[in-house]
């Protein structure tokens, strides 16, 4: 996208925002943000859950990294920031329902699978998704006898669940999940087919949520 249309979009916004009678901002100003839903969503610049969501500003709150991953919860020294936002959007903003969204064709997820090559590449990369590497020693034999490309969306799937277990290593996160006032949801996008799926914790399948009789368990 050329660079110029980041300032035309800039002017749509204000215009749509901030033109004569326009108080959404306002309100969000005065009254802060509340919004009930924590997205966990990829750094892929085609999987802005913002915009498959199609929310307004204040809407959900939003933290993206490659590949959608959450590290298990620890206190050491690091530099936890998808933890801190986390932490902020759960113990500050208590927010009800938190999603993680991987997607199909996740170039982090190829990252993992192909991990001595993109070592060679990148510095950072390899030792991030690393924390998922659980979910690729998992898929590797169960899905062998599979062709590549059904390979692959299996190990995204699987990514996507070894943030939603991470999820619950979070002393106030299980806190909330057990007094019922926190739900976590688990969503693979296809990108391909524009479907939305949920995992089911009843039956360890993701399942479409335009689908009939899912029925959505805590």
């Amino acid at each position: 996208m050329p660079f110029n249309k980041l300032i035309q979009g800039y002017k749509a916004f204000h215009k749509e925002h901030f033109g004569p009678g326009k108080k959404l901002y306002q309100t969000l100003v005065r009254d802060g943000q509340n919004p009930e839903v924590l997205m966990i969503g990829c750094s892929d610049s085609r999987a802005d859950p913002a915009i498959i969501m199609n929310t307004a500003p204040g809407d959900i709150f939003v933290v993206r990294n490659v590949s959608a991953i959450v590290p298990a919860y620890s206190r050491d020294s690091g530099h936890h920031g998808t933890c801190s936002a986390i932490e902020f959007a759960v113990r500050g903003l208590k927010v009800k329902q938190i999603v993680v969204m991987g997607h199909s064709l996740c170039g982090g997820v190829r990252a993992l699978a192909e991990r001595d090559l993109v070592g060679e590449h990148f510095e950072f990369l390899p030792n991030w998704v690393d924390i998922a590497k659980s979910a690729l020693v998992s898929t590797q034999k169960a899905t062998e006898k599979l062709p590549e490309e059904e390979r692959a969306r299996e190990l995204e799937k699987a990514v996507v669940l070894v943030s939603y277990r991470n999820l619950h290593t979070f002393p106030w996160i299980e806190e909330r999940l057990k007094s019922g006032d926190l739900t976590i949801h688990a969503w693979y996008f296809d990108m391909a087919k524009g479907k939305l799926l949920e995992y089911n914790p009843l039956t360890h399948a993701f399942d479409d949520l335009n689908g009939k009789g899912f029925k959505r368990a805590k």
